[in-house]
């Protein structure tokens, strides 16, 4: 019974969260802040950014989850705990750890010819540290799941690794992948602490969802900010519904099966 009631304790003030959102706001506040070309501007780049992010951290996480499912190697343990420093580390320091690296004198010259510090890469490379590592930890678990056997089939009928990995493996991870994919870009879309040290909040520059309402809340337009907190809280619920969809377990699982 006090098991019960402190869960349902948790799920009514979530809810409530949600719902002071909606009751707080209206929608002329709403069509108001998406007439706005700076909010207009922040969602554009959102999109963009997440997007690129999310196959970004499929073109890692693909090879990485399966070399950590697959292989055993020394110094799997140590790189098994690395790729989970993003996960447990605060975001901020993610930020000022990237800020610090291109301070470095080869980065620094490099930057002069390819701006990344307080620019729109910027943003990418904040999204997509934080957004691989959940990633990889879940398409490891999906390759975890997955029965080698049918890749080893593959190779005694004349596959090599290649051919058995991209025929076989592969179309059997396709959920796992598309899980792995939306939990990215929902990753990327919430980052903020990143963003701010890493690449500023400048407006129509570097400004994206979390920023905006960062700079909104900073001038006192509370109703703005929260209309755009309820753009942000629609995908979220649209991407957990894709997930669930897809069946898989907790991604966000530090410790695979």
């Amino acid at each position: 019974m006090g098991l019960s009631l402190l869960s349902g304790t948790y799920v009514v003030l979530l809810l409530a969260m949600i719902g002071a959102d909606f009751f707080y706001t209206t929608p002329g506040h709403l069509w108001r802040a998406l007439g706005s070309p700076e909010i207009r501007y922040a969602i554009r780049l959102s999109l963009l950014s997440c997007s690129l992010t999310t196959l970004l951290s499929l073109w890692v996480a693909v090879p990485m989850g399966y070399l950590m499912s697959r292989r055993r190697f020394p110094g799997r343990a140590l790189l098994d705990a690395l790729l989970d420093i993003p996960i447990v580390l605060p975001p901020l320091v993610i930020g000022l750890s990237l800020l610090i690296l291109f301070q470095s004198p080869p980065l620094r010259a490099l930057e002069r010819i390819f701006p990344v510090t307080y620019a729109i890469p910027s943003i990418i490379l904040a999204q997509f540290m934080v957004a691989c590592a959940f990633a990889v930890r879940t398409l490891r678990t999906t390759f975890d799941e997955l029965n080698p056997r049918q890749e080893q089939v593959a190779l005694t009928l004349g596959c090599n690794r290649s051919q058995a990995f991209w025929r076989v493996v592969l179309p059997s991870a396709r959920r796992g992948i598309l899980t792995a994919a939306t939990l990215a870009w929902a990753r990327s879309l919430g980052e903020f602490g990143p963003i701010l040290v890493f690449s500023g909040a400048t407006r129509m520059k570097t400004e994206v969802l979390p920023t905006t309402v960062f700079l909104e809340l900073s001038v006192g337009n509370l109703e703005a900010a929260v209309a755009v907190s309820l753009l942000m809280v629609g995908a979220a619920v649209g991407v957990l519904l894709l997930i669930r969809h897809c069946g898989r377990p907790d991604p966000t699982s530090l410790h695979p099966l």
